[in-house]
């Protein structure tokens, strides 16, 4: 005789965070339907069988959400050549030959690395420090912060950039061939996608905001109409496709029907500036090595095309994300916010001007916030915005203005992992070094709360089952060895199946 089907599912000896007493966890149809001291395991009567499962005091809280991400590119980086460790162009060079003599790529096929950051290198990138080394292949070497492209003179032409250039690219010279080596067969991004999409949930993601530079909505329709996700997504929307969702009545939030309602809509992404590992995040004082018209840095998107593009997304429902890093970039974004009453969240707010915080929580604009970039950037900021860091990375000055806090990762920027961002934020160190502007740590509590998509961190009765299991108490792990990031997580459920379990 078959076994009764499992239709609930009872955790049993679970710890909330902050409470003093386990409670049980009953879960039934997605969702939490009961949560306390022996929850009725049977449920009401002529219940379904109940599957009970012993977390023995492990810590749960609400599943965990990236609030910005390029899932694509971070499924892409984890198969490209890690530059982030160079500490000089040189460097970076014997990194890209020793993967070139190891494991050559295919003929017509470039050669891709990920993760450079130049702003402190005692050496200038070229084409001709590349070709010396790698010769006729072409090698494509994108920055960790994704605004500068560094090719040899094979990479150039294979990207199709012409004849000219010293080798080194950005913003908008960089971005329209970011295309040329992103592109790999669908069946291949969505395999990789899906297995990036798994470690994700391993470290206690349920949920991303993805903000890839395609057609989102078009993208992960496919993918989930091939496979069951392990996340879910609010699909950003660019302004190239933007007319789409709205002939097609989208708004933020939306579900998308044919995904078991793990496919929303996400915000309107508008890039308004550069960033600071490229010297062209938009800033009031000139960066210190810079001179001419890019002094100040690059406006992408100014005020005259901002407004009525966040005016046209507003009127039809969605939510606006502006990518806004220096000061004169987020004042002008709130500017534009002020202007059209649309709603949603500056990406980065890197560089504040004090004035702008009020004005933040009074338009009630959403400060989406990156912590690891903090600890990737403290010595280039020192250096680039030198005098100016007490208004960088302003996470507590923030917080205790009453602004609304979310964390991610920008991956591939940053690991696709909440836990670094949330130890960046409360401890404001990494690799054993002294906190950086430690004023502006952020608590855990903050901090967890501003990675659970608005979900509190007392679960209760009608919340969604999405949760994380955890091997400790996050309280116990703040100045542990390893800290916050070496969170150890047993399970990971979503919509009440589990998409993540050691236990």
């Amino acid at each position: 005789m078959n076994a009764p089907a499992v239709e609930a599912v009872l955790l049993t000896d679970a710890r909330l965070v902050g409470a003093a007493r386990a409670v049980d966890l009953l879960v039934r149809g997605g969702r939490i339907v009961a949560v306390g001291p022996a929850a009725t395991a049977d449920g009401p009567a002529g219940a379904a069988h109940v599957e009970r499962i012993d977390l023995d005091g492990r810590t749960v809280v609400p599943g965990l959400w990236d609030a910005h991400t390029h899932m694509t590119q971070w499924a892409l980086v984890r198969h490209r050549v890690d530059l982030s460790g160079a500490s000089s162009a040189a460097e970076a060079v014997a990194i890209v030959a020793r993967r070139l003599a190891e494991e050559p790529p295919p003929q017509g096929v470039a050669l891709v690395g990920h993760g450079f950051r130049d702003a402190l290198w005692p050496d200038v990138p070229t084409a001709e420090l590349l070709d010396a080394a790698v010769g006729q292949t072409p090698v494509v070497l994108v920055s960790a912060d994704l605004h500068t492209g560094w090719l040899s003179s094979a990479g150039l032409r294979f990207v199709g950039a012409g004849k000219g250039s010293a080798g080194v690219l950005r913003e908008g010279e960089w971005m329209p061939f970011t295309a040329a080596i992103d592109h790999v067969p669908d069946a291949v991004a969505d395999t990789w996608v899906d297995e990036a999409a798994h470690a994700a949930a391993a470290r206690g993601v349920v949920g991303v905001v993805d903000y890839e530079l395609a057609d989102n909505l078009d993208v992960w329709r496919r993918r989930m109409a091939q496979r069951e996700s392990a996340l879910r997504v609010r699909a950003g929307v660019w302004e190239a496709y933007l007319d789409r969702v709205v002939g097609e009545e989208l708004a933020t939030g939306d579900v998308i029907v044919g995904t078991d309602g793990l496919l929303a809509q996400g915000p309107l992404k508008v890039i308004t500036d550069g960033s600071l590992n490229s010297r062209t995040a938009f800033c009031v004082t000139p960066y210190p090595d810079l001179t001419g018209d890019g002094s100040c840095g690059v406006l992408s998107i100014p005020p005259e095309l901002l407004v009525p593009l966040l005016r046209y997304a507003h009127a039809h429902g969605l939510t606006c994300a502006v990518h806004a890093i220096g000061d004169t970039a987020n004042t002008l974004a709130l500017d534009a916010f002020a202007t059209t009453g649309a709603r949603g969240s500056i990406e980065h707010a890197q560089l504040l001007d004090p004035a702008d915080i009020p004005r933040f929580a009074a338009l009630g604009i959403v400060a989406s916030v990156q912590p690891e970039h903090a600890m990737d950037d403290r010595d280039v900021a020192d250096r680039h915005w030198a005098g100016r860091t007490d208004r960088a990375f302003m996470y507590r000055t923030l917080v205790e203005a009453g602004v609304t806090l979310v964390l991610g990762s920008d991956a591939p920027v940053a690991p696709l992992d909440p836990w670094i961002a949330i130890d960046a934020g409360v401890t404001r160190a990494r690799d054993g070094r002294e906190p950086w502007h430690p004023e502006q740590r952020i608590d855990l509590r903050t901090a967890l709360a501003s990675s659970t998509d608005g979900h509190p961190l007392a679960l209760a009765a009608g919340g969604p089952a999405d949760l994380a299991v955890l091997d400790v108490d996050p309280d116990d792990q703040v100045g542990a060895p390893g800290g916050l990031r070496a969170m150890p997580v047993a399970g990971t459920m979503l919509a009440g199946r589990w998409t993540h379990r050691v236990f």
